[in-house]
């Protein structure tokens, strides 16, 4: 479906493609279901767990079976397809280092006032969502449970859905055993996002919940975000590609592809100043849509409204565009370097904004799993210096109280509350 952004006829159809959101009937009517969850979840624990898992997963467990128990990951080590271990650890050895070297720093810097600072601690405990349904995601778990880690998050809990057997993916188990994640739960969908922010009888209440997932799971993390932090509300999968004309179409069309086959909902879009270009993937993927602009210019312009999770550059020197480009989960640069280099083993998490997002937020990563806490130590020497602006900022706003915990201290106040000559013996202990 080939459309040109100066064609008037068009441009409805460009616009509709461009803002992607979900109506909002469609997730009122979403929420609406899962806060009937929610309280369920809530209120009965274990027990609304197990049914609403039945009537979603079609699958009957019992409380014993909700956690995963040693001698099932010890199966699924001989379960799995040769050489997919060693395909797994080259992917962990990948993310292991391009994520150390994003880890935040502390630091401490002595003033004339006084010692300032930011140290950053870890958040204590985590639940990563798995999905499990339509396909298994083992690379998800190496792509947030190491981020994790290297944080230094001491609790990671994982909740994905069991099939109808009562398994889990034993590639998704070995993934988390090769990692050390030993902590998983047999729940998906909405229920897993409540139990996980409530707690249940089996399942661990934890800080903060990460992991992307359907509609479902995405506005489930909406609907509980305050009561845990989330990573973001991640939609279905999507792609833009911007080609030029020395593009290969083939490479595009299977870059296509692979984002489409995650969901029936993923977005997979071409942008492309070249008739020629647009006409060859149009004969192959007549229903994907393609833009035609009138340059690259102005398909920066397009990308930036859009602001794509993955967006791949096939043209003649992607470098020269990377300081145009303003909003994107993650830039792939030239022909060989498709998305699915990122959704398995680059290094960078695959937990990317989706839906516009990428205008205001980043993907997952080390900071994501910390919190930065400031540093602020006065010498009386410092306090007195810039005493009089920080009494002043205080009057201003009206807050007495904020001025006198300055004023105390510089003596002006007396033990009785009464002002006093400014002399240090007045503070008072």
């Amino acid at each position: 479906m080939i459309l040109r952004s100066w064609e008037k006829s068009d441009r409805p159809k460009i616009s509709e493609i461009i803002c992607r959101s979900i109506s909002h009937h469609i997730e009122e009517k979403v929420i609406e279901k899962l806060k009937v969850i929610l309280k369920e979840v809530k209120e009965k624990g274990d027990e609304a767990v197990l049914r609403y898992t039945e009537e979603f997963d079609h699958v009957r467990l019992e409380i014993k079976d909700l956690r995963v128990k040693p001698e099932e990951i010890e199966r699924a080590r001989h379960t799995c397809k040769k050489g997919f271990l060693s395909s797994i650890k080259k992917a962990s050895e990948n993310i292991y280092k391009f994520q150390q070297r994003s880890v935040p720093r502390s630091w401490i810097d002595s003033t004339k006032d006084g010692v300032m600072g930011e140290i950053y601690k870890p958040i204590s405990r985590v639940g990563i969502y798995v999905p499990g349904g339509r396909y298994p995601y083992p690379s998800t778990v190496l792509m947030t449970a190491i981020v994790a880690k290297i944080a230094g998050v001491k609790r990671i809990v994982i909740c994905t859905p069991p099939n109808r057997d009562k398994q889990i993916n034993p590639y998704t188990l070995v993934a988390a055993d090769l990692i050390g994640v030993k902590e998983i739960y047999k729940v998906g969908g909405a229920q897993a996002i409540f139990s996980l922010t409530f707690g249940t009888e089996s399942i661990p209440k934890v800080d903060k919940i990460v992991g992307p997932g359907n509609i479902y799971v995405s506005l489930a993390k909406k609907l509980v975000y305050g009561y845990v932090g989330i990573d973001m509300v991640a939609g279905p999968s999507e792609v833009l590609i911007l080609a030029d004309e020395v593009a290969n179409p083939r490479f595009i069309i299977y870059s296509l592809l692979s984002q489409a086959e995650h969901d029936p909902e993923s977005k997979a879009l071409l942008v492309t100043p070249s008739d020629k270009i647009a006409e060859e993937v149009d004969k192959k993927l007549p229903s994907f849509p393609i833009i035609l602009v009138k340059g690259i210019e102005e398909g920066i312009d397009l990308i930036n409204t859009y602001s794509p999770e993955h967006l791949e550059l096939h043209i003649v020197n992607p470098w020269d565009l990377i300081g145009s480009i303003k909003n994107a989960g993650a830039i792939f640069l030239g022909g060989f370097s498709p998305t699915v280099i990122g959704d398995y083993f680059a290094g960078p998490s695959h937990v990317l904004p989706t839906g516009g997002w990428a205008k205001f937020s980043s993907g997952l990563g080390v900071s994501d799993f910390m919190k930065r806490v400031s540093i602020i130590s006065y010498t009386e020497q410092g306090l007195r210096k810039n005493a009089k602006d920080i009494i002043k900022l205080a009057e201003t706003e009206g807050l007495g109280h904020h001025a006198n915990a300055i004023k105390v201290r510089l003596g002006r106040i007396t033990n009785d509350g009464k002002k006093g000559n400014g002399r240090k013996e007045n503070c008072g202990d």
